[in-house]
């Protein structure tokens, strides 16, 4: 099927912002090309009703002020950086604060606030998105060249394909910050939804959302979904790491290594169940704790309405030895690959 763009608005600097449409007859997805944003993803319900199960805004000046980030690319390092500084090779590196003492996703002016280069590949019924961050951006060490693919696939999937290649030893962790909810982005709470994720440990967070540098059994916790199970039950628990944040905030240590499927979730009201696939070794699930501001302009979200499925790399592992790590190595190529699939 052929890929449809359409003016979506224009930046303040004259540059114009494009949607791009993606489907393949029983999934649909939107994106833009401002901050990699994906705008709808529509599914068909039990009754065969389209569904667009993703939060979002309604246009694009409300995304130029996107507090929450939702379904934006995130860049060049997803979550969280404790007191904005790390190490490489014995040089410490001092990146953008926006976040109390700490830096998130990137920074002040991360991936999620640039015009990216857009190629539209017809016969894979995908666009890829391209944006080069320069040496020292938002703090970073090394030119680093990315480019994400979002495909729809025939197995009724949202596939997201990043690569990354630096002129410098740097760090790299990307994600996109997408708001689900698979009773429709009107379907209220998520406390109904249930999960049923292949994770066996998570890390715990200081009052600051930051890893302890522990790694903690699920077992025994709110943060057990090896068995399916309503996602209120854990967020509405007294459990201190659950009370901490209103629900959950946190990485959880995703079973295996490689491309595989990590979790599914089902929808309470519609039946839509979507499957995750990923080769990263992390999820930070959010349950759209601090969420107020959500509206595509006739329904406006809020707490709890939603959640993300942020894949990555651990949040601060470039600052734990034994969390897996971000290190991108002059030269060398990040690959991530995450896939959200209707089933």
């Amino acid at each position: 099927m052929s890929i449809l763009k359409n003016k979506y608005g224009t930046l303040a600097d004259g540059r114009d912002v494009y949607e791009y449409t993606l489907t393949n007859g029983n999934v649909t997805a939107q994106v833009i090309n401002y901050g990699g944003i994906i705008t709808k993803l529509i599914t068909k319900d039990k009754n065969g009703i389209d569904t667009d199960v993703i939060l979002g805004r309604a246009n694009l000046d409300e995304y130029l002020d996107n507090d929450g980030y939702l379904n934006a690319a995130i860049g060049r390092f997803a979550n969280r950086i404790a007191k904005c500084k790390f190490d490489i090779n014995g040089t410490t590196y001092t990146v953008g604060q926006n976040d109390g003492n700490n830096s998130l996703h990137g920074g002040v002016t991360g991936f999620d606030k640039k015009l990216w280069d857009v190629e539209e590949i017809e016969s894979e019924n995908a666009i890829v998105l391209s944006y080069t961050a320069a040496d020292g951006e938002e703090g970073f060490p090394g030119k680093l060249d990315v480019k994400i693919k979002y495909s729809v696939t025939a197995q009724n999937g949202l596939k997201l394909e990043y690569w990354a290649v630096s002129d410098k030893d740097t760090v790299c962790n990307l994600t996109n910050h997408a708001y689900f909810n698979m009773n429709g982005y009107k379907g209220g709470k998520i406390y109904d939804h249930m999960l049923q994720m292949n994770s066996h440990f998570f890390t715990p967070n200081t009052d600051e959302c930051m890893p302890t540098g522990e790694v903690l059994s699920v077992k025994g916790t709110p943060f057990d979904f090896t068995t399916e199970k309503a996602m209120g039950e854990g967020m509405k628990s007294d459990y201190p790491q659950v009370k901490m944040f209103g629900g959950f905030d946190h990485n959880f240590v995703l079973d295996g290594f490689g491309l595989r499927k990590v979790l599914t979730v089902k929808g309470d009201k519609t039946g839509i169940t979507m499957e995750m696939i990923t080769n990263q070794p992390g999820v930070q699930i959010y349950t759209a704790n601090m969420l107020k501001s959500a509206n595509k302009g006739d329904y406006e979200n809020g707490m709890h309405e939603g959640f993300c499925l942020e894949t990555q790399v651990f949040p601060d592992c470039v600052n734990f030895s034994h969390f897996p790590t971000a290190l991108l190595k002059k030269g060398e190529e990040y690959c991530h690959i995450t896939e959200y699939r209707f089933v």
